[in-house]
């Protein structure tokens, strides 16, 4: 079973070329956010992981969760729930630019790249806990996966 990652040259060029797919039309199969808020939302999640954006301390019961669920991706290679709730700081709900948006995000995801080469990772999330580089690469690839899905590319 393969684990695809976005520190994987074949896997993140993938992402990039689902992410070019994208119009300012593309439609929505599930989920509030349009095309460009969903751009938007990945480009928040991403910089969590660039230490851009510090997420709030949540109780221990949604963080046991936040463990059990990262595992169970792992042993499972399944992929993240439609309409799953989020953090206050990642929601968008206002409208943006599509155009930018894109933009910010392919640049983000570049961000990222670097800094999974240079070993800059946080070695924490507050939902999923501990993190290693490979929690890093695989989850936020999870994400970007889900999302594009969500809009058919």
């Amino acid at each position: 079973m393969v684990k695809k990652s976005l520190n994987h040259p074949i896997y993140y060029k993938e992402i990039i070329e689902r992410i070019s797919r994208l119009t300012q039309n593309s439609p929505g199969k599930w989920g509030k956010m349009n095309v460009c808020q969903m751009l938007t939302h990945c480009d928040l999640v991403l910089q969590v992981a660039l230490k851009k954006i510090q997420l709030p301390k949540i109780n221990v019961f949604f963080e046991t969760i936040g463990i059990v669920t990262k595992i169970e991706m792992y042993v499972f290679n399944n992929g993240i729930p439609r309409n799953m709730p989020t953090f206050q700081k990642l929601i968008v709900n206002f409208e943006c630019d599509f155009d930018e948006s894109k933009t910010n995000l392919l640049k983000t995801l570049e961000e990222f790249r670097k800094a999974c080469d240079g070993h800059r990772l946080p070695d924490r999330h507050r939902l999923f806990g501990n993190m290693t580089e490979k929690d890093w690469e695989f989850l936020e690839y999870k994400h970007l996966d889900h999302h594009l899905k969500q809009f058919s590319v």
